[in-house]
């Protein structure tokens, strides 16, 4: 050891592999989606229901609703992120299958931050109009299968190079 510069390289702890990283990633990925995406779909589901249905008792549901839409959006981010770093770590990066469901994820975030939240808002704050229930409900039934579409392309993974 000179100038207290160890002779040898530390070498990575064999205890921690790749695929045990793997896991790590993948298990926040899926825990992600269960708990940021879940409650924006029920939550979002939910809405125009309570809106067609709107009273001065329901109002505060209402709210609820949206906050529990616009909080989990901003959390639903984290499971992109997750998402890549699972597909990275996986090597899987320019496969179809994740190609296509990254579209299909980007796509679900600009139906809810560019459609959905606004006409919650606007349904929150205006005059009650049965179209805006009806536009909604649509809309977020898109959104949501938009989801149940990129979960079935996560599990079955058509054209997978990795065996699954």
């Amino acid at each position: 050891m000179a100038y207290g510069i160890p002779a040898t390289v530390p070498r990575p702890d064999p205890s921690l592999r790749s695929t045990d990283v793997t896991k790590v990633l993948l298990s926040l990925h899926v825990l992600a989606a269960i708990l940021a995406i879940g409650p924006v779909a029920v939550a979002a589901s939910m809405f125009p229901a309570t809106l067609r249905r709107l009273t001065p008792d329901t109002a505060p549901a209402l709210r609820t609703l949206h906050r529990i839409c616009r909080v989990y959006a901003v959390l639903g981010i984290l499971v992109p992120l997750f998402g890549l770093a699972t597909a990275s770590s996986l090597g899987v990066l320019t496969e179809i299958w994740l190609i296509i469901s990254m579209a299909l994820t980007a796509a679900a975030a600009a139906i809810l931050t560019l459609a959905i939240l606004p006409r919650q808002s606007a349904a929150l704050t205006g005059p009650p109009l049965p179209a805006t229930a009806a536009r909604l409900g649509m809309l977020t039934g898109i959104f949501n299968l938009t989801w149940a579409a990129v979960v079935v392309l996560m599990i079955i993974r058509p054209g997978s190079t990795t065996g699954a």
